[in-house]
């Protein structure tokens, strides 16, 4: 898959492109299925695939702080998006210009930069200036300008419509395996480590400190989890995701992750944090004895929890 951020005069796609467009947040199971769909049809009409998503995401861009906890960052969506057979994706800036655009001339961009010939959307996609545009106004606008419309069913899994929302929701009331089941994967977060103030190592535990790019995370607390490394190798782990308030007061979310049976240098790696089971919700102790206490109990919970999977 090849990343567009821009488009220049000379990569305008002079046979066509079958394309979709959305958020593609977490890029879970009912996403995956409208991108099969779309790579199917493509196939038949010879056209290469592009997927178009925004950043940041329009309801982001609106809402700034109000704006729900993103399931994945543009990075991890990126190579979620890469695991598929999409040919391309166009990342486009969403700011003043296009959040003023109307639902026409959105739609003639996408012929004058994309020259669509086939256009997959979800059932609920609008677009344009104030929502005005929906899959009603792409029909008749495929019927003016030459392009063929198609929507992509609702995906459902346990008689529940599979949504980013719903996922989210999932994530933060700690319920990890429904998650993995509309994710179609255990969820995860990634990151490079950074230098922290060593607090953990002073504990007996030291930790890989990933600072979370997200201005929210959907799930909080303690987590049995896995950590993959940049070499492939992965260790099993124990790791906090809040704002430490045992520690100090501060409102930026860090991944901190004990990994067992490791001993070397993470600095500057990029590594996967892959979240297993929760064991509780993040708290305040009284002292770094008592959070030490903690710590050691979460450890043995998680080794626990791996002892057991591992024998299931």
């Amino acid at each position: 898959m090849r990343l567009i951020r821009h488009l220049s005069d000379a990569l305008v796609f002079q046979q066509g492109c079958a394309l979709t467009i959305g958020n593609f947040d977490g890029v879970h199971s009912g996403h995956t299925m409208l991108l099969d769909a779309l790579v199917k049809h493509a196939k038949k009409l010879d056209l290469p695939t592009v997927v178009m998503c925004f950043e940041p995401q329009p309801i982001e861009y609106f809402r700034a702080d109000a704006a729900p906890a993103r399931i994945s960052t543009a990075r991890d969506k990126i190579t979620q998006l890469k695991q598929t057979a999409i040919d391309y994706l166009y990342l486009v800036r969403f700011n003043q210009a296009m959040a003023s655009m109307t639902a026409e001339q959105f739609v003639r961009m996408l012929k004058e930069r994309l020259n669509i010939k086939l256009l997959i959307v979800g059932d609920d996609f609008c677009f344009g200036k104030n929502r005005q545009g929906n899959f009603d106004y792409l029909q008749r606008a495929g019927e003016k300008h030459g392009f063929s419309v198609q929507r992509s069913q609702s995906f459902k899994i346990n008689q529940e419509r599979v949504s980013s929302t719903l996922i989210r929701d999932a994530l933060e009331q700690g319920q990890l395996k429904k998650a993995a089941l509309y994710l179609n994967r255990a969820y995860s977060m990634s990151g490079r480590v950074m230098h922290g103030d060593k607090r953990g190592r002073e504990l007996g535990f030291p930790t890989a400190n990933v600072r979370v790019k997200n201005r929210k995370t959907p799930l909080k607390g303690v987590f049995a989890v896995t950590i993959q490394l940049e070499s492939g190798l992965v260790y099993n782990g124990v790791a906090n995701v809040g704002t430490r308030p045992s520690i100090e007061e501060t409102t930026a979310v860090l991944l901190e992750a004990h990994l067992f049976d490791f001993s070397g240098n993470l600095y500057g790696q990029h590594v996967i944090i892959r979240f297993c089971e929760k064991l509780r919700d993040e708290k305040k102790f009284s002292g770094l004895e008592q959070l030490t206490q903690q710590i050691s109990i979460d450890s043995k919970q998680a080794k626990i929890y791996f002892n057991q999977t591992k024998i299931a």
